[in-house]
């Protein structure tokens, strides 16, 4: 890890309470997009104006916001170039992991990969328009300390495969264990 800034902070650190609000895409097709954002992921949507439209999850102003202001009809970033790499959607529980991965392989949709980085668990796919999502679950803040003053082997050995039947198993639902065979390329 390279530290880019050797002065002291005159102003403090940022407080701990800040949070990232919401992510806004630009997307070719809008319906598409709705289509996956509210359909296959879950969002709620709350109004498409035609050229954009915003999503949402328990009545936030919005978490999504979709646009093809300057991107109708075009095509996704080409591989090695700048641009987002993902954003991450936190689910409150290990089960609402569970029944975001199961909602994506009932409708069908892939994913790219799975980790268990001990800090959360992270479930990785791709919206239609290419852009990055990381599904997680973070676990309890005693879990990150291994992160305060980390090891080159600490670092290492924190990025295990995730435990499918586990995360799975937190739904009680034998219908769930049909995609073990297919998720278990990502151990």
């Amino acid at each position: 890890m390279t530290q880019t800034n050797t002065q002291p902070a005159t102003c403090g650190s940022i407080p701990a309470e800040t949070r990232i609000g919401h992510v806004h895409l630009k997307v070719s097709d809008l319906d598409r997009a709705v289509w996956f954002y509210h359909e296959v992921m879950g969002f709620d949507l709350l109004f498409n104006l035609g050229t954009a439209a915003f999503l949402s999850a328990g009545g936030y102003h919005h978490h999504i916001g979709l646009n093809t202001w300057e991107s109708l009809g075009r095509h996704q970033p080409a591989p090695g170039t700048t641009g987002l790499y993902h954003f991450a959607i936190n689910y409150p529980t290990r089960r609402d992991l569970a029944v975001a991965l199961k909602r994506l392989l009932d409708h069908g949709w892939g994913i790219d990969g799975a980790s268990d980085h001990t800090t959360h668990e992270a479930i990785y796919l791709h919206d239609p328009d290419g852009n990055g999502i990381e599904l997680a679950w973070d676990r309890a803040p005693s879990y990150w300390k291994l992160m305060l003053n980390p090891t080159p082997e600490t670092i290492r050995n924190i990025n295990k495969p995730l435990d499918f039947d586990s995360l799975l198993g937190e739904l009680e639902d034998p219908d769930a264990a049909k995609y073990l065979p297919t998720l278990r390329r990502y151990r």
